[in-house]
């Protein structure tokens, strides 16, 4: 049976309706409490952190409300990022971690996202166990109650001190915008690489509960790019609402998003001999929204693509399966293995500028060899997910590029598992085409799915 609650990055909804209304988020605690205490016994300690969301002090007492209804025990990080969460979680005595976010959604958005103490996601078929407990306790009944909580100011220096512990070097003399989407990162992003020497010009920095990634962060670069230019900075830094992910503006105001980072950092890992996999082999796992350029710029390195489904879970999944030590997405999630068990938007960010730093070159030529592909993504909102491969006008289309392109592009048609979407992308020889295609797809899937 198929997962209803649980998507590819946990629980996520509209605050306050289902599945996050009350009832239902304080079943997920009430089980996650139960699952701890039947595993490691009454008084098993839970870590609970939380974006800048206005209904995140609200659904995370919701959730301890459950956890300690169950015997189990809370500490609360307060403002953490979700790699905070999952490295607390793996590095002290805590059981689980959850994370209260919705990552690069709107403020009226959020999610529930758990890692088990070794600060992995939960796998599919134990979210789909907690999934049977959640709905027997609705059918059943509960009292909701929700915990009182006391963020412990400890938590955040402790994390902040293990990324610095990863870092050898200065960042002395580097001048760094640095867009914290109005999210987690907000203080700690510029706190830890002002800690480094970096010059910061903070931007995105001053949450309100409701501005979270509001044109600004990793999904608007926009803005970030005209203070790097504006300000003759080395570079910019944008993260998004969870700060899960970064993406890059070089000096120049050129993006440098996953793809990028990937083949810089991977060039990097290789030459120090910490890229090879469980086989021997030079790997990196991306996904299938990675640029065909990057592909051939590590085939050109004697590296292996391995590419995912979208998400960074299954990202780290193959990594595990294959032992690969880098992987990540497009979107700007990157995984080191040797650091981290999730995509790590402040560990990512040091990962590039220690290559910066150490390489003495800066990001526009340590990408230069990448060769980006036009691509396109255009997203259709649905009223339902249909099976896409069943339709045969979206089909059609489909089939239509694939020709046109004869073997240089590619079409990937997709549902969002966070949101009610259709994702099309195109990815060929030239723009015109590229968009030509696309949109043909798209609207052919809006009108056999569209609201």
């Amino acid at each position: 049976m198929p997962r209803q609650l649980f998507g590819t990055d946990g629980i996520r909804g509209v605050a306050g309706e289902y599945p996050l209304d009350e009832r239902t988020v304080h079943a997920v605690g009430r089980s996650l409490g139960d699952w701890a205490v039947a595993r490691h016994g009454r008084g098993s300690e839970i870590l609970i952190g939380m974006d800048t969301r206005e209904s995140g002090p609200l659904l995370a007492a919701q959730v301890a409300g459950g956890v300690q209804q169950a015997g189990a025990r809370v500490r609360f990080a307060g403002l953490l990022t979700t790699p905070g969460v999952a490295c607390l979680t793996r590095s002290r005595d805590f059981v689980a971690g959850v994370m209260i976010s919705a990552s690069h959604n709107p403020y009226q958005d959020n999610g529930i996202k758990v890692f088990d103490h070794s600060g992995f996601k939960l796998p599919d078929e134990q979210e789909h166990a907690l999934e049977q407990e959640i709905f027997a306790l609705l059918v059943a009944g509960l009292d909701p109650v929700a915990a009182t909580l006391e963020p412990d100011a400890g938590l955040d220096e402790a994390y902040l001190d293990y990324l610095i512990s990863t870092f050898p070097h200065r960042l002395e003399g580097m001048r760094l915008v640095v867009d914290c989407a109005n999210g987690a990162a907000s203080c700690l992003a510029p706190t830890l690489l002002r800690r480094l020497g970096a010059e910061v010009i903070p931007s995105g920095c001053s949450p309100d509960g409701r501005n979270i990634n509001l044109d600004c962060g990793a999904l608007h670069l926009e803005g970030l790019r005209q203070k790097v230019l504006e300000r003759g900075a080395d570079a910019g830094v944008a993260f998004d609402g969870d700060a899960d992910r970064a993406m890059f503006v070089s000096g120049s105001g050129r993006k440098v998003d996953g793809d990028g980072m990937l083949l810089l950092t991977g060039r990097y890992l290789q030459s120090k001999g910490k890229l090879a996999d469980a086989n021997r082999q030079d790997t990196i796992v991306a996904t299938v929204m990675s640029n065909y350029g990057l592909e051939g710029a590590l085939q050109k390195l004697g590296i292996r693509l391995l590419r995912t489904s979208v998400g960074d879970k299954y990202v780290l999944e193959e990594m595990v399966r294959c032992g690969a030590a880098l992987g990540g997405e497009q979107s700007g999630h990157v995984i080191f293995r040797e650091y981290a068990t999730t995509g790590d938007g402040l560990l990512t960010a040091l990962r590039v500028l220690e290559v910066v730093r150490e390489t003495g070159r800066n990001l526009d030529q340590l990408t230069s060899d990448l060769k980006v592909y036009p691509q396109l993504l255009v997203n259709v909102r649905v009223k339902e997910k249909r099976p896409l491969d069943g339709i045969e006008s979206v089909q059609e289309q489909i089939r239509a590029a694939m020709t046109a392109f004869d073997g240089a592009g590619r079409v990937l048609v997709r549902f969002s598992g966070t949101e009610p979407l259709a994702r099309v992308m195109v990815e060929g020889p030239d723009s015109a085409s590229v968009e030509q295609y696309a949109h043909r797809i798209a609207r052919a899937v809006e009108h056999e799915l569209g609201v």
